[in-house]
């Protein structure tokens, strides 16, 4: 058994989740995930430890038991309902070397840096400055990182800090919850990048990759949505799609136009867009375009041909790269992850719709 494994045997887990005075702790992340993170962050008793997003507090008091009585733990939120609930909660289990504070996790805690491993339980927009300059030389962060600037296209990666430079060390599966600068009032609704969206009949949004060449008014957003929604060409992909490889690959493309929508609740889609076509498929292997002979379409088939010629490869397979933006997002590192295969990239031939070639725009 890991470290974790034996220190979670000690912890009552439901004590935090379903707390009897505070109730249960919406969006749970799986303790099984929970326990990967924490494994692949290699905890080690005496290190000073942080975690952004506090949720139920129960990463946290794993966290507690693994640094053991001479290290210290930080819990971050932006939310001072779980705050305050996890500090009660911690100081009843009699764990006294965790200290949660309400906070914005993407700019750090510098008052007790600098920290030895680092752990997110919220998506960023990119790497923040701040947790690199905060982070112990040779320390270790996990945390889920964007690998394309529409919502749900994360995976956790595992970053070492040597001489203040980080460096992508592993990448795996998952994702979780946008970091926001305030509590979300919808936990449906993605926390970041939703450039559309609309409430009745029913909720729907959409996010485009090429929103800053849109207007204002967000009208490229708004007219792809509704051709998605109205009167849409509907067909099946033919096969089951595993969304973690698919929305990997997507990401890798790079490919300006990408779009991801959600049209129906708990059913999101990953495809192509411009101010004149849309085209996406679904979780449920369901394509959706704004016609049958969308150019849209006619991209995305091209997009899945080449996913399924690659064997379809899990997102641990890829090359991560780390990217330093300036400002931008308030400075930090992007991730970008390549496949070593000829369409990536470059141009994407689809064979079911011969004659139709997507490449840069």
């Amino acid at each position: 058994m890991t470290a974790v494994t034996d220190v979670a045997a000690t912890i009552p887990d439901r004590r935090y989740t379903h707390h009897e005075g505070r109730g249960a702790t919406p969006h749970r992340s799986n303790p099984a995930v929970i326990h990967r993170e924490l494994t692949t962050l290699d905890v080690q008793p005496g290190h000073r430890a942080a975690e952004f997003g506090t949720g139920s507090g129960y990463s946290g008091a794993l966290l507690a038991q693994l640094v053991g009585p001479t290290g210290t733990v930080t819990s971050l939120d932006i939310d001072s309902y779980l705050v305050k609930w996890a500090n009660l909660i911690h100081h009843e289990q009699g764990a006294v070397n965790i200290r949660c504070h309400v906070a914005d996790g993407t700019a750090g805690f510098p008052e007790r840096a600098p920290y030895d491993r680092i752990v997110a339980w919220c998506t960023p927009p990119l790497l923040p400055q701040a947790w690199v300059d905060q982070a112990a030389d040779e320390a270790l962060i996990v945390a889920p990182l964007p690998i394309a600037s529409v919502p749900g296209m994360t995976v956790v990666a595992k970053i070492r800090v040597s001489g203040g430079e980080p460096a992508v060390e592993q990448v795996l599966t998952g994702g979780y919850t946008e970091a926001t600068a305030s509590p979300k009032a919808d936990l449906d609704l993605p926390g970041r990048w939703v450039d559309w969206e609309t409430r009745v009949p029913g909720a729907s949004w959409v996010s485009i990759a090429w929103r800053r060449e849109d207007d204002y008014l967000h009208t490229g957003a708004r007219t792809v949505l509704a051709r998605l929604l109205k009167d849409a060409h509907c067909e099946p992909y033919g096969a089951e799609i595993d969304w973690p490889s698919w929305r990997t690959f997507a990401a890798a493309l790079a490919d300006p136009q990408l779009t991801m929508a959600g049209l129906s609740p708990d059913l999101w889609s990953i495809g192509h867009s411009t101010p004149t076509t849309a085209a996406v498929v679904q979780q449920d292997g369901t394509i959706v375009a704004d016609s049958p002979n969308s150019r849209s379409l006619g991209i995305l088939q091209g997009w899945l041909d080449a996913w399924e010629t690659a064997g379809r490869p899990a997102p641990e397979t890829y090359r991560p790269a780390l990217v330093h933006c300036g400002g931008e997002e308030g400075g930090g590192w992007r991730l970008h992850l390549q496949q070593a295969l000829p369409a990536v990239g470059q141009y994407v031939l689809s064979t079911r719709r011969p004659g139709v070639v997507s490449g840069p725009s």
